[in-house]
């Protein structure tokens, strides 16, 4: 699944980034698609980090302006 960071939410990243930690778990993937997914992982939690940094942004800017006011 090559989805674009953009259409993705940070709920379906951690959907699915916990449905790829459950294949490893249950040792479900082989050798060939445990890179994929690894990489896979690694692109979604940089996408969460991203969001998670973004809404803190956000909150720190409307706190500010609630403070000026």
């Amino acid at each position: 699944m090559n989805v674009s960071k953009k259409n993705v939410s940070y709920k379906e990243a951690i959907i699915e980034i916990e449905g790829i930690l459950r294949q490893l778990e249950n040792n479900e993937l082989d050798v060939d698609e445990l890179s994929e997914k690894v990489k896979r992982v690694s692109q979604l939690v940089t996408l969460c980090k991203e969001k998670l940094h973004n809404t803190e942004q956000e909150i720190d800017k409307i706190l500010k302006e609630m403070d000026n006011k």
